[in-house]
């Protein structure tokens, strides 16, 4: 009898105690979601056309500029411009045409300086072995050394300064590229002005006074 008397009062107890212990639910704050949506991001298309077609350049001299001649055939296609930008389009091929007309010069004339430097060298080399002329080279016509000597280097120098150009044309092929992309991309209104026009401008207004002179106004019309 002790013994269950005793255990309804803990159960008492027991319930009593866990009574004291609401259960509370944290709401979920929805407001930090809405603050943490990132406006639309600035694309700058002329950055990005301009990467393609470095990228492009670099990789073939030329494929730049038939990269820039696909996007004026695109606007064209699209309606984004008004005319067929026939004057355009020659001027990109014009381009591409030059450079690779300008790379074979070059490239040919390296080959033809390098092989006559060649040329003499193998010449002098044999002439202080032998101290005769060479008869299968071809320059008997020299019977100094000094102006086989002068000749090999005039040869070295004109493949090195061609060399020198063909790097040149093939970084310039690189930089039409990126500049012709990204001006694309550069809107210029038609209804771009500039007015100059005759105007009087107030010198000096001390105590009263003013004086006047002649002067040009400019009106930059944007």
């Amino acid at each position: 009898m002790r013994t269950f008397l005793l255990s309804v009062v803990l159960f008492f107890i027991f319930t009593w105690v866990n009574a004291q212990n609401p259960t509370t639910t944290i709401k979920q704050d929805t407001s930090a979601r809405l603050d943490t949506i990132a406006p639309p991001k600035y694309i700058n298309q002329g950055k990005i056309a301009g990467k393609k077609a470095v990228y492009r350049s670099l990789i073939f001299p030329g494929l730049g500029q038939v990269y820039n001649y696909g996007l004026v055939v695109d606007d064209v296609k699209a309606g984004r411009t008004q005319s067929k930008r026939i004057g355009q389009k020659l001027y990109i091929i014009g381009k591409i045409g030059a450079i690779y007309a300008g790379g074979t010069m070059l490239v040919m004339s390296y080959i033809d300086n390098n092989n006559n430097y060649h040329r003499f060298l193998r010449e002098l080399q044999y002439r202080q072995l032998n101290g005769t002329p060479d008869p299968d080279n071809g320059l008997t016509q020299y019977p100094d050394a000094n102006a086989l000597t002068v000749a090999k280097n005039i040869y070295k120098r004109n493949r090195e300064v061609v060399l020198i150009s063909l790097v040149g044309l093939y970084g310039l092929n690189v930089l039409d590229a990126y500049v012709t992309a990204r001006l694309k991309y550069f809107n210029v209104d038609e209804t771009l002005s500039l007015k100059v026009s005759p105007s009087i401008i107030n010198t000096n207004t001390m105590y009263g006074f003013s004086n006047v002179a002649p002067a040009l106004k400019l009106t930059l019309k944007l």
